[in-house]
């Protein structure tokens, strides 16, 4: 069996470490056996120390079980590659290695499809630079983003009657109008199984600030209500051609330049969802007091077509209601969310049918992304392969995958 020299082993401790695995867990997915002399931990050992090569086998089984191309492991140092962009996470300690991984892993694959639509737009003669992509600074203030956004997507945030159909449907309408202007907006939240599923405590929301192709993550493994609030917000990055990654809404007090640029695209979000017209008087008899707090706030939500939260995060900024109310509710939403997904799983887990693969997956890529491949790859602009890779299925997926988008814009329109 053919051994590969030449390798630097430090690009295997990097890759294994990078995927978050630890030596025992790694041997055993990648396939060592443990014989009479060595275990199948020590024989990983021997070639993360340069003592033994692998066969052309076992290097691809390394790139498929760290999730890394082939190529990576002839490099003859560990890439250096800011992946996230800017992190406007703040400190995050609680987050384990794997958890912190599988994102690292999600934002390659992501960077990777981003790249590769990029490429194809270049080709595309008529394709115009998206120009909301850093066209404001933070000191213009939080109301020029708001009118900036709304004006650029043709979306008048003021108008209540576009917000029919509840927050679902206001993140569609916005999501299209985002996609008519060149924006990719797309649903993204684990590496293709439940079982690596990235919760919201790791990320909300992505954005790559190209003015090409710029694209938007939006976790979703987030309640529905919420993503419209986490497209605005990261459109607010793109208005300051910012890359980087976002987290959950945070109440805490700010300690730092990333802090006060979250609270400001968060600003900018709850302001265009809910205009000031909208807050018409505080709750001058409910200001402490959590039940009716949530009745009203349940009514404005409604209205408006947006999270519970959301309303809850505006009284607050207004100073409405106090830090430990608002930190109350928060946790009453976070909870009963979770109560109801978990709900939602059990009854899902009992009942047969469901939404086809297909319809899955076009509703998280997008009609933008999928009608983009499907132009360039009838006219041979695209391979097959790259087709696969933008949209994250294998090769035979690609042609039924288009034939099922093709049908639902045919049944749009017969609609």
């Amino acid at each position: 069996m053919t051994r590969i020299d030449g390798l630097n082993p430090e690009i295997f401790v990097w890759a294994r470490e990078q995927a978050g695995l630890e030596l025992a867990e790694a041997a055993k997915r990648i396939g060592f056996q443990s014989s009479v002399k060595n275990s199948a931990e020590d024989k990983l050992i021997q070639i993360e120390s340069g003592f033994a090569a692998p066969t052309r086998v076992q290097l691809e089984k390394f790139a498929e079980v760290y999730r890394r191309p082939l190529v990576t492991f002839y490099l003859k140092q560990p890439p250096q590659i800011s992946l996230k962009g800017e992190d406007f996470r703040g400190p995050i300690s609680t987050l384990s290695y794997r958890e912190n991984a599988n994102l690292n892993a999600l934002l390659r694959d992501i960077r990777a499809r981003q790249e590769l639509v990029k490429d194809v737009l270049d080709y595309e003669e008529e394709q115009q630079k998206i120009s909301l992509v850093g066209s404001c600074k933070i000191e213009q203030g939080v109301d020029y983003f708001v009118s900036k956004i709304s004006e650029y997507l043709g979306f008048d945030h003021l108008d209540r009657s576009l917000r029919k159909g509840g927050p679902d449907q206001l993140f569609k309408s916005l999501r299209a109008s985002c996609e008519v202007k060149g924006i990719f907006v797309v649903l993204a939240g684990d590496l293709g199984s439940h079982h690596s599923a990235i919760s919201v405590s790791v990320f909300r929301g992505f954005v790559i600030s190209n003015d090409t192709a710029p694209f938007i993550v939006i976790n979703d493994q987030d309640a529905k209500a919420a993503r419209p609030f986490s497209l605005l917000h990261e459109l607010a990055h793109l208005c300051m051609g910012q890359t980087g990654i976002s987290a959950e809404t945070s109440l805490n007090s700010l300690s730092g330049r990333t802090e006060i640029i979250e609270r400001f695209c968060d600003d900018v979000a709850s302001r265009f969802l809910l205009p000031e017209h909208a807050l018409s008087a505080p709750p001058v008899n409910a200001r402490n007091d959590v039940a009716a707090l949530k009745n009203i706030i349940s009514g404005i939500a409604e209205l408006w077509a947006v999270s519970e939260p959301m309303v809850a995060y505006r009284y607050w900024r207004k100073s409405w209601i106090e830090d430990a109310t608002a930190k109350e509710l928060f946790k009453l939403y976070r909870d009963r969310w979770a109560s109801n997904r978990a709900e939602q799983r059990e009854r899902n887990r009992n009942t047969e049918g469901g939404p086809s693969f297909y319809t899955i997956k076009q509703s998280k890529l997008g009609n933008a992304l999928i009608s983009l491949i499907q132009r360039n790859l009838y006219d041979n602009l695209i391979s097959p392969s790259r087709a696969a890779k933008v949209l994250g299925v294998n090769v035979g997926s690609v042609e039924p995958l288009i034939r099922h988008y093709e049908s639902s814009l045919f049944d749009r329109r017969r609609a």
